[in-house]
């Protein structure tokens, strides 16, 4: 289990803000982003008839 505490410093560390995102089930606005082969992908594009779950990882090669 992860304190709420360090979760909120976890995420101030990550992206100056202690905001964690869209809440779940919370429409985000549209944007579009490269994929792994330089091709262009928009959010739209990607949902199905059920939505589409999207999941961020940060890269420990940085």
């Amino acid at each position: 289990m992860i304190l709420p505490f360090l979760l909120s410093t976890m995420l101030w560390a990550q992206t100056g803000s202690s905001d964690p995102g869209p809440k779940v089930g919370e429409r985000i606005p549209g944007f579009s982003l490269q994929d792994q082969s330089g091709q262009t992908r928009d959010l739209k594009s990607l949902s199905g008839p059920k939505g589409l779950m999207l999941v961020f990882t940060r890269s420990a090669d940085w």
